[in-house]
């Protein structure tokens, strides 16, 4: 009898959870095949019920974010952040939200409370390098391009980013060495810079 109990309430446990699972899944398949606005409409059905699920807040506010609705995106991924307040993706996406704003301070912040995490990814030391590049700050800027190109060797990016960021301090041949780097790495944004500044 035991046995028998124990197994309908696994069988309803493990029921509960895969239809908590569906609503959210429904918005991550929309929102993967680009079907912004009915995958809001699935996170907001799945929300009423699980109003402090972190991944399906944040993933609302990615979805606001493609169709445009900047404070709508704003609001989740803040939201998302008070419920799960050492979340590195969510810090990452605020600061890149407020990058694209042109708030290179609140970018700079939230890329800042990001490396501040154990574990924290090179693109979170990227993003505060270009927050920092951005306000001026080129000498913590380097440190920090620096430090995310350490962590992933093959950071396309951070190399273009880097080489810009030595360019524009009287660095022409490490700022080119960078580039050529950036390009190898197929980050094909480089190839435009480097015929400007390195032939």
């Amino acid at each position: 009898m035991r046995t028998q109990i124990r197994f309908y309430s696994s069988l309803l446990l493990l029921i509960t959870l895969f239809a908590c699972g569906s609503a959210s899944n429904d918005g991550d398949d929309l929102y993967a095949s680009g079907e912004y606005e009915e995958a809001i409409k699935a996170y907001d059905k799945f929300l009423s019920t699980n109003p402090k699920n972190v991944k399906a807040i944040y993933n609302r506010g990615r979805s606001h974010e493609e169709l445009g609705n900047t404070e709508l995106a704003e609001k989740d991924f803040i939201t998302a952040l008070e419920y799960d307040a050492n979340n590195v993706q969510v810090m990452l996406s605020l600061s890149n939200h407020f990058q694209k704003q042109k708030n290179h301070s609140s970018a700079l912040l939230y890329a800042d409370r990001a490396v501040e995490i154990s574990g924290a990814p090179a693109m979170a030391y990227f993003m505060k390098a270009r927050a920092l590049h951005q306000l001026g700050n080129t000498e913590e800027a380097l440190k920090e391009y620096n430090a995310a190109i350490k962590m992933d060797k093959d950071f396309g990016q951070a190399y273009y980013n880097r080489g810009l960021l030595k360019l524009a301090t009287d660095k022409k041949k490490s700022g080119c060495e960078d580039l050529n780097l950036a390009l190898k790495l197929d980050y094909v944004q480089a190839s435009d810079a480097i015929e400007k500044y390195c032939k």
